[in-house]
């Protein structure tokens, strides 16, 4: 009888012994199917992100051309066609998954700002006619989780425009060439945001624009009544600001005072008062400030900063022996 327990007792020992070494080994393999599992997701992973990465920097070349041929272009025709193959390109480029983080750098003619929240970008762009006016093109590409596009085209309605105070869409949009984004936070309301723009606009005058952009119910909304146009006086949807095209003009934000500075435009002479091609900065600057939701007006503003570059002449980008002119 204790012959037969010992047997038995070494051979459940034994027993055990293999059970608990299958477990191990079992272990073993599942761990091992684990990270197997994980390089293999992360390799694909790395591959997607190399190949978006390697399409990405071949559509830059060919924005690149494309940028070469329509500022080269000798007439509206073939100017406004090679611009509507940069449309095309940069589109295709903005539809490849991980296409928000790519910078695209080296195309100058595009000017990208990404929202300080990171929350969307705006590219924008102006095209150059013969007859010394603009057409601008642009699109706000909105930061989404899985990396999807998600884009709104700006279409250029600035003829169609007859009022400048007029609450417009992405569809009916008063062209600018965006080159800053300030978000303007306000407690337990939707966040607005302040876009500082270049417009162009003849051979005689430029324009610069204060624009409001929000988004409500997944819609784009350009313009809000928020900006005071007068010390004490009404508000207005949005800023438009004429002068000699010859002259350049500050606008932009001073983190140093915390509000959006400007060159005080003046005519000449009393008896020019409405013809903005002899309006210029008479050396004084106002600024915008925001309080409660709104843009209070501040006049006289005095600034010590250095210089900045926002605050450059845009030039006709045809005529490429003119220099941007610095002020401040």
């Amino acid at each position: 009888m204790p012959e037969s327990v010992t047997e038995v007792a070494a051979q459940v020992h034994l027993w055990l012994k293999a059970s608990i070494k299958i477990m191990l080994n079992c272990k073993k393999s599942i761990l091992t199917f684990i990270f197997l599992c994980c390089a293999l997701i992360n390799a694909r992973a790395q591959h997607t992100f190399n190949s978006g990465t390697s399409r990405l920097n071949m559509l830059q070349d060919s924005l690149l051309r494309l940028e070469r041929l329509v500022q080269d272009a000798p007439s509206n025709t073939e100017r406004f066609a090679d611009n509507a193959q940069f449309v095309k390109t940069l589109v295709k480029a903005l539809k490849i998954p991980g296409s928000y983080n790519f910078g695209f750098d080296s195309v100058k003619y595009l000017s990208i700002v990404k929202s300080p929240d990171k929350a969307f970008r705006i590219f924008s762009w102006a095209v150059a006619a013969d007859d010394g006016t603009y057409r601008f093109f642009g699109a706000i590409q909105m930061a989404t989780k899985d990396g999807q596009l998600k884009l709104y085209p700006l279409i250029d309605a600035t003829e169609e425009i007859k009022d400048n105070n007029e609450i417009t869409s992405n569809k009916k949009w008063f062209g600018s060439r965006y080159y800053e984004i300030v978000p303007v936070v306000n407690s337990g309301k939707q966040t607005f945001y302040i876009l500082l723009g270049w417009k162009g606009n003849t051979i005689k005058t430029t324009k610069k624009v204060i624009e409001i952009l929000s988004f409500e119910k997944d819609e784009v909304i350009f313009g809000k009544n928020v900006l005071e146009s007068t010390k004490n006086g009404p508000f207005k949807n949005r800023i438009v600001f004429e002068y000699n095209k010859l002259n350049s003009m500050t606008l932009r934000l001073d983190k140093t005072v915390g509000m959006v500075v400007f060159d005080h435009l003046v005519p000449l002479s009393p008896d020019m008062t409405g013809n903005f091609e002899y309006y210029g900065s008479d050396s004084s600057f106002d600024a915008y400030r925001p309080v409660g939701g709104h843009l209070k007006l501040v006049e006289n503003v005095e600034l010590k900063n250095n210089p900045n570059e926002k605050d450059e002449l845009y030039t006709d980008p045809k005529n490429k022996k003119i220099t941007p002119i610095k002020k401040l």
